[in-house]
This record gives structure tokens, sequence and C-alpha cells, in this order.
């Protein structure tokens, strides 16, 4: 992605994927209670009709009810899978999307640099798609902690002592199948998120520098375009993240063969049918708000501290003050 106004030397696939993981590290420890709560309100009411009680009214009735009864580290569970998971998903996702996008650009005979809304799209997609393959089995962690409440809980609860327990425990029930489960629904919801993310930033960004509005290096500009890009980025993966929550969190059961099935749904469209028929088209939506609350600030901060970190890595590795 376009970083910087400097012509210091680009950085390389390893620096990009270090810099990006690092800022997306930040963003989370910011924007995990969020997820916590949009976790437990897609799970809220699975697959039951309206009129259900609920133990939840609201994301920020999620919040206040977990940090009354479970502490701060209620709040911020799954927390340690999740730093992994950022590190391994927007390292891979802010790492490649630049690469991948000039090679794409070469391939039809256009400038590595020049920003073109398909080419743009289709490198944000497979980009987010690279990262969550290699993140999705400390997504699922994330995803089940999360979920999981000794006092409030909604949907199949899974208890992990931390995210090493959970890996040997997941590996001895299910094995490799196991660690997967899931990351059809994963690719599909990052694909829709990224294909949308960096293209909408660097288009904000270019409009901003461009018009004379701000200039390239400001934080405002980095804030502004990655508010366009977080409400963009919401937009369209909503759906698809209720499915991804409800994939990960379902109970299991085994086989004849001696395989692991989950017990609700066969994959990410059976998701989604079950899930319009039995609470229609606003069961897609359970927990959006905590989405918004989640998503646009992990955005900002992403992919802002990105911006501020490439800065100050390319100065030092520069030399320059």
């Amino acid at each position: 992605m376009s970083t910087s106004a400097s012509p210091s030397r680009p950085l390389s696939t390893i620096e990009g994927f270090i810099c990006g993981g690092t800022a997306a590290c930040v963003a989370v420890t910011v924007s995990n209670p969020a997820e916590v709560a949009k976790t437990r309100m897609q799970l809220q009411g699975e697959l039951a009709k309206k009129g259900t009680e609920r133990v939840y009214k609201n994301s920020l009735d999620v919040i206040a009810k977990t940090y009354r009864n479970e502490g701060i580290r209620g709040i911020q569970r799954g927390l340690g899978p999740a730093y992994i998971y950022q590190i391994l998903m927007n390292g891979s996702r802010l790492g490649f999307y630049e690469p991948i996008r000039k090679k794409v650009n070469t391939l039809i005979g256009a400038k590595p640099t020049d920003q073109i809304p398909l080419t743009s799209m289709f490198s944000g997609a497979v980009s987010g798609v690279m990262g969550a393959s290699v993140g999705n089995p400390f997504f699922l962690i994330k995803a089940r902690m999360q979920a999981y409440s000794p006092v409030l809980p909604v949907g199949a609860q899974h208890y992990y002592k931390n995210s090493f327990d959970a890996l040997k425990s997941i590996w001895r029930a299910e094995k490799f199948r196991g660690l997967v489960r899931g990351v059809d629904a994963a690719a599909l919801r990052t694909a829709m998120g990224s294909s949308v993310q960096l293209p909408s930033y660097n288009w904000t960004k270019n409009q901003l520098v461009s018009r004379g509005i701000v200039r390239a290096d400001s934080v405002w500009t980095f804030l502004a375009s990655s508010t366009v890009s977080g409400l963009c980025v919401l937009a369209m993966m909503q759906p698809t993240d209720t499915v991804l929550t409800r994939m990960y969190n379902q109970p299991t059961i085994p086989t004849p063969d001696g395989r692991h099935v989950g017990a609700l749904y066969k994959n990410p469209i059976d998701c989604l049918w079950k899930t319009l028929k039995a609470e229609g088209p606003l069961g897609w939506y359970k927990g959006s708000t905590a989405h918004l609350l989640r998503i646009v600030p992990h955005t900002i901060v992403t992919l802002t501290a990105n911006d501020i970190i490439v800065g100050l890595y390319k100065r030092v590795r520069d030399g320059h003050p």
C-alpha cells in the first residue's frame, strides 16, 4: 500500500509483513473488548425464533456485564491468540498487497504505480485470503475463548486455559481438520473485507492529497482515509462475519469413520440459509453495533499505525533523522 510521499526505497515483502503485523497488534489491544461483545451477540439466540430470552440487551450491555462478572480478563478474552492472528493475518494482508497489485498491473500491461480499482480489489482479496488461511487456527481459538463465559454463557462453550492448551485439545480431538475448521468461511469473510479495505483507503488518501486538502504525511490524512476504509469493510463483511463466528464455535459430532463434523452447519452457505430461516435477515447482522465499534477503530488504528510505523522504520533504515 502507498504509505508515504518519501522517495526512499520501498519496503520489501518481509519488512511490510513485520510493520503490518506490529500495527495490527496495537489495534487489536484497543478493539478486543468490542470483539468479545460482537462474538457473544452473534451467538446469542443462535437458530432461535424471536421472543426467546436474551442474556445481553446490546453490545454495551455485553461489555458492562462481562466486566462486572469477569473483570478485565473477561473483556480481553482471546487477546493472546488475537495477537498471533493479527501478525499472520494483517502482516500478510498489508505486506503482500503491494507486491501482488504491482505484479497484476504489470501482467495486464499497466504501470505498477497505477491505482486501478479492479486490480486493487483483486490484490486486496488475494492477500486477505492468504492471511486468513495461515491465521485460521488462531482465529478459531480466539472466537471460542471470547464466546466462553463461566457466568453468562451464550452458544456452545469451549474452555481452554490458554492458546497452547487450545491447540493441544483441538489436535487431540480432531487432528489437522479441527485446526482448519471454518477456513472456507474465513476466506470468504476476509476476501470480502480485504477487497475494499486497502483500495478504499488508498483511493481516499489519494483524493485528499491530490486535491490539496491535506498533506500525504499528515496523521489527519491517515485517520480520514482509514475511517472511510473501516466503514466500507463493515458494510461488506458483516453477514460473513456472523457466519464465521458460528462456524467456529459450533459443537462437533463424531462420524462412524472417525471424523468430526459440525453439529449445526455443513458450510458457510448452509449457515447463512439456516440463520435466515430461523432468525430472519436481521440474524445476519447480529452484533453489527459491536462490529462497528470494533472494525472502524481497528481499521483506523491499524492503517494509521502502519503508516506511522512504516515512516519511522524507513527513517531509521535509511539513516534519516
